[in-house]
């Protein structure tokens, strides 16, 4: 008795040793839309036994907490497979989740368990979004709104236009204005004036201007006579 329990110990340290997982670099994200069928899939390589495989999910929250589940076999929605090995000796098992919906959404593992691995390990995971499709007002095609868009554009292009038009023939009138103003108070300012008075009050500044040197000159010519005269005995 004793002889067969340790030929079992040596037996089981042996397949301890033995077993290696090297896991698989998984696809990082999958987006579905709500209500269609979601593809998951997972895969390793192990030498020296066998492993089990189990499907786990961390449903998404909003705070951030989540807690690892089991994926549920029962509900009918769900397939798993139970695993293909590749011609390159790995072992992927796939996870079928059809009318996935909103609370679908979370980080999908495989749990690896074997009783000579520990700890058991999980797979890197693949994170699962299913989203709410947005619903179109107007189902309009891409013909139309490439339409509407130069439609549009065509329109911008004229208000600008115009409004420059308008802009220039503003400003051509104000200008306008602005010397028909100037010529008008030119004109007031020799309204009223006489042009013969103004004329000949500038005759006579003019030759008061070229006459006055001479007169002054004759004026102590005729003063220096004088007084010779009046010196005389």
């Amino acid at each position: 008795m004793v002889a067969v329990t340790f030929l079992f110990l040596c037996f089981w340290a042996g397949d301890l040793s033995r077993i290696q997982v090297t896991l698989e670099p998984d696809r990082t994200s999958v987006r579905v839309q709500l209500s269609h069928t979601a593809s998951l899939r997972c895969c390793y390589s192990v030498t020296g036994g066998v492993v089990d495989t189990t499907w786990a999910t961390s449903p998404h929250t909003v705070n951030g907490t989540a807690q690892v589940r089991g994926v549920d076999r029962r509900d009918n929605r769900v397939t798993m497979d139970g695993g293909n090995l590749t011609a390159a000796g790995v072992m992927c098992h796939t996870l079928i989740l059809r009318e996935a919906r909103l609370n679908d959404s979370g980080l999908y593992q495989c749990f690896l368990n074997h009783s000579a691995l520990w700890p058991p390990l999980y797979t890197h995971g693949t994170f699962l979004h299913v989203y709410r499709p947005m619903v179109k007002i107007l189902d309009i095609s891409e013909s139309t709104k490439n339409g509407i868009l130069t439609a549009e554009g065509m329109l911008l292009m004229m208000a600008v236009l115009l409004h420059g038009t308008m802009m220039l023939f503003k400003t051509k009138k104000l200008n306008q204005l602005k010397k028909k103003r100037v010529k008008e108070e030119e004109e007031n300012i020799y309204e009223g004036l006489n042009l013969e008075e103004c004329c000949s009050t500038y005759d006579q500044i003019q030759r008061s201007l070229v006459q006055g040197p001479y007169q002054d000159v004759g004026n102590m010519i005729m003063e220096e006579e004088e007084e010779i005269q009046l010196e005389k005995p």
